[in-house]
């Protein structure tokens, strides 16, 4: 099962970066959601994936047995989940008004910065 789950990392991984090296902001948005469920994915399988054995310390014990899933990492990604989710809002927006005021989403023609008819600064002293 662990080797699915990093078969599975890998794909989104590697389909994150390649999205997220494109110079369309829809790209590179859905790749920035890629990298984060690659993340989340890593973090979870770090914390085992078992079924048979709930993550629960039996009474008289001092620690949870060593072949129960780790709950920490489990609570880690419900915080992960939801931040990534309010960066992944806040980027939707960012890009959306983005597109409203330049009527264009690559990054190539958003050149407000940098215009192309002007002459360009000094480069050297």
């Amino acid at each position: 099962m662990e080797a699915l789950f990093v078969a599975l990392i890998g794909l989104f991984f590697a389909a994150a970066i390649y999205l997220m090296l494109s110079k369309f902001t829809i790209r590179i948005l859905i790749g920035i959601v890629l990298l984060g469920n690659a993340v989340n994915l890593l973090l979870f399988t770090t914390g085992r994936v078992t079924r048979e054995v709930p993550p629960i310390i039996p009474d008289g014990a001092t620690s949870l047995s060593a072949v129960a899933a780790n709950p920490l990492p489990q609570a880690l990604i419900l915080t992960a989940i939801v931040i990534s989710f309010s960066f992944f809002a806040f980027l939707l927006v960012l890009t959306y008004r983005a597109f409203e005021e330049l009527g264009t989403d690559s990054t190539d023609e958003m050149r407000l910065a940098e215009p192309r008819d002007e002459k360009l600064p000094p480069m050297g002293y």
